[in-house]
């Protein structure tokens, strides 16, 4: 039986952020959340996580985040999607893949390009295949002029060389789930890119750098994000059933960032989502535009 919108999270995770909240980097197309989708939508509305953004990494999950963005217009929630191919699947990108993604790219729910970048960790495709995946998906965003969902990881050096050969050409560009180090970090800024962090802070085994770099980004560069439903949160105040993150617990690490920069909550709920509602270019008030929508399947 699928859980029900009161019974999965306990009282101690029922967070409620002081202002609206954009989840900038949402996996909900994942399996995992097919048995209660409607639930966890529910929850992040009564998390008041009122925007989502609806992560779409290959031509399947761009296509599905588009469906769902349409699905669950309205009933209090802005959903909007990315479409582009993550790194790990850049062999396969071929013409017909690059044209798919153009046509996803002109969908009015799509919002940026992307997920797509580099990643030297685990070489899924090879670092040829996936500069030539990134680089197709950079002259897609310059033609397009939808800002850029990038992912990178341990590829810093190699992603900021070519991203100052497209500066000139290319939009915003945020690198989502940022987990690298000082000089990774201000090679971005310098570069004029936003960054999105995620519950990583939270991870007593490997964010502790991180809590050091998060007061040196300008709140005007500065997003949040789950990467639900990867990276739940470790230490959270009480025990979740499963290891499945989800946008309700954006609140948790919205507080774990406020901590470390030194900023009420009210004030980083306010500035993340004034910086990503100008960098997806949302409307003003995404939770009010979104109860206007029409809830027909």
């Amino acid at each position: 039986m699928a859980d029900t919108f009161d019974d999965f999270l306990p009282e101690a995770l029922r967070f409620t952020s002081p202002s609206p909240l954009v989840d900038i980097g949402a996996n909900l197309t994942h399996d995992s959340f097919a048995r209660d989708l409607p639930a966890v939508l529910a929850r992040a509305r009564a998390a008041n996580v009122t925007t989502l953004i609806l992560t779409g990494t290959d031509r399947e999950h761009a296509e599905q985040a588009v469906a769902m963005a349409r699905r669950y217009a309205g009933e209090g929630l802005a959903l909007h999607a990315t479409a582009g191919v993550h790194p790990h699947d850049a062999s396969r990108w071929d013409a017909g893949l690059a044209a798919a993604m153009a046509e996803l790219q002109r969908q009015p729910e799509v919002v940026a390009v992307g997920e797509c970048g580099l990643d030297f960790n685990r070489n899924f495709s090879t670092p040829a295949e996936q500069e030539r995946a990134f680089e197709a998906q950079l002259g897609m965003a310059a033609e397009s002029g939808k800002p850029l969902f990038i992912h990178e990881r341990d590829a810093g050096q190699r992603m900021r060389e070519m991203l100052h050969a497209w500066r000139d050409e290319i939009g915003d560009a945020v690198v989502h789930c940022f987990t690298a180090d000082r000089a990774t970090l201000f090679g971005y800024l310098d570069l004029d890119l936003h960054i999105g962090l995620t519950g990583w802070l939270c991870d007593e085994r490997r964010g502790h750098h991180l809590r050091e770099l998060v007061a040196e980004i300008p709140a005007t560069r500065l997003m949040v994000e789950t990467d639900c439903p990867y990276l739940l949160p470790r230490n959270l105040p009480a025990k979740l059933k499963g290891r499945r993150h989800e946008p309700a617990l954006l609140p948790w690490i919205l507080r774990e960032i406020a901590h470390w920069r030194g900023d009420s909550e009210a004030e980083l709920a306010a500035a993340t989502t004034t910086t990503a509602r100008r960098f997806f270019r949302l409307p003003a008030d995404a939770s009010r535009e979104a109860s206007r929508g029409d809830t027909t399947p």
